[in-house]
């Protein structure tokens, strides 16, 4: 009876300073969590990173959401025990095959979960649910200590997803940034070659991109060249010849009046700007996560088919990635011989599935939650229930699920996520948006620069209503800047940065 009042004990008999000394750690621990997001919010503004700035707030919305599944869960708790069902119900579809323990109470039989974890915390709740749906020859539909385990596992899982998201952000930003000398020696060599206005002609099956994306047997033959672009994915997935290719694709298409576009640049702003689609848990991912949960049915072994997903899916956008690569090669070198000039792929929809490019970034999505899904739920079992619990599985089916999590991750962050920033830009159209955000920044402060140096040239010359005016005019310009604008102002504000 001691320890029923003991584990019962309300705040009526709970000491002052314990309740305030865990308050204020609750409270720290929040305002602290709060303040970090906002200083780097603010940061992030100051830098002019709106992508990344959006991307936080995407974080923030998936924390106000386990926030409210959170008081959800623990406000109706004590009426979600008490909901009671028929005892046959739930001999149905259960994780593990459980022993059924005798109860002679009443002459009825019941099938009873005893895992050691029922065995400590909540048991006045838990035995009051149970007493209440026993008096009702019924049983409870869910007992307390499996809602706070779901409860726990939702929270592990949006952090796993969250964690794991930002890694592939990140190592594959820094896989592209590796590219970025790339950009340099293009522009450089165009500075060198500029100077000679001579017309010259390319042999197209001369040039570096074709021979290697249109060469040996695989030209003749359709699963050969799909064959290539899968181990292709696997070593050396882009090449400077095919950066060098695809970005003058690029260029000659959306803005052929400034070769000296900063493509790189452009390919990491459009990066930032779909990592808060990366980032966030979309409604769909909610129904495949309950959809897990559904099939986790003893014997199925339903984790370790699903493990197998994300991997096939995941070789699939990357195959398909790579054969987009080669795919412009081959149209070029099956039109032209020789061509005068350079050597310009032509990018379409028409190269990606249902001819939106888009899709590549939804199936990223979904193969970074499922595979944030297998992880925590490894993790959570092995925690929660013990590295041996039914629901865990078999050790043969245990390790193959964690090297294919290790695989795709590793996978997506080096190779996948790099081949999508850079052939989703070999689209028919550009993301304006990253034009309007942070182009017209830089150039609205370019503008400034010039207005300055305008003045001071002016004011010596005792000509500054004339500065004022074309000064207001540079204003209203940048202020409503097109592409075709863009396209021939930007060369400018590209030779301003590289001195910085």
């Amino acid at each position: 009876m001691a320890g029923e009042q003991e584990e019962g004990t309300t705040l009526e008999f709970t000491p002052t300073w314990v309740v305030a000394a865990v308050c204020t750690v609750i409270v720290g621990i929040s305002l602290a969590v709060e303040r970090s997001l906002h200083f780097t919010g603010e940061y992030l503004k100051k830098k002019n990173q709106k992508p990344l700035y959006e991307a936080l707030q995407k974080v923030k919305e998936e924390l106000m959401l386990l926030g409210f599944i959170s008081l959800l869960l623990t406000a109706f708790q004590a009426r979600i025990v008490k909901l009671c069902v028929p005892d046959d119900t739930m001999k149905h579809l259960l994780p593990c095959s459980l022993p059924s323990v005798a109860s002679s109470s009443g002459g009825e039989e019941s099938l009873k979960i005893i895992p050691n974890s029922m065995l400590h915390k909540r048991r006045l709740l838990a035995e009051d649910s149970e007493d209440y749906c026993k008096a009702k020859g019924k049983v409870p539909l869910l007992s307390l200590e499996s809602l706070h385990h779901l409860h726990t596992f939702i929270f592990v899982l949006a952090v796993v997803h969250v964690t794991l998201s930002v890694l592939t952000v990140v190592f594959g930003g820094a896989k592209i940034h590796q590219w970025k000398h790339w950009e340099d020696s293009i522009s450089r060599d165009r500075c060198n070659t500029e100077p000679a206005l001579k017309p010259s002609f390319t042999h197209v099956h001369q040039h570096d991109f074709i021979k290697k994306r249109f060469s040996g047997v695989e030209k003749h033959s359709a699963l050969l060249s799909w064959l290539q672009s899968f181990f292709k994915q696997f070593y050396g997935s882009v090449t400077k010849s095919d950066y060098s290719a695809l970005r003058l694709g690029f260029i000659m298409t959306h803005c052929r009046g400034n070769p000296k576009f900063n493509f790189h640049r452009y390919m990491i702003r459009a990066l930032e700007a779909d990592f808060k689609t990366v980032v966030g848990i979309s409604w769909y991912l909610w129904i495949f996560f309950i959809l897990f949960l559904l099939l986790n049915i003893n014997g199925w072994h339903t984790y370790f088919w699903m493990a197998f997903i994300p991997f096939v899916l995941l070789l699939a956008v990357g195959t398909k990635l790579e054969h987009v690569i080669s795919q412009l090669a081959h149209e070029v070198a099956e039109k032209h011989v020789a061509i005068e000039g350079e050597l310009v792929v032509q990018p379409s929809d028409d190269h990606f599935w249902f001819n939106r490019p888009h899709v590549i970034l939804l199936l990223i999505h979904f193969i970074l939650f499922q595979n944030a899904f297998e992880i925590a739920f490894f993790f959570w079992i092995w925690v929660q229930y013990g590295f041996n619990s039914c629901i865990m599985g078999q050790v043969q089916y245990i390790v193959p699920r964690i090297l294919i999590g290790i695989f795709i991750q590793v996978l997506c962050s080096y190779s996948t996520l790099p081949l999508y920033a850079l052939v989703t830009q070999m689209g028919s159209h550009f993301k304006k948006s990253i034009f309007d955000d942070h182009v017209r920044t830089g150039l609205l402060g370019w503008a400034e620069k010039v207005r300055n140096k305008k003045r001071l040239r002016t004011a010596s010359d005792g000509s500054s209503q004339r500065c004022s005016t074309e000064g207001s005019a540079a204003g209203i310009r940048t202020s409503g800047i097109s592409s075709q604008e863009l396209a021939e102002v930007q060369p400018a504000y590209d030779s301003e940065n590289s001195k910085d």
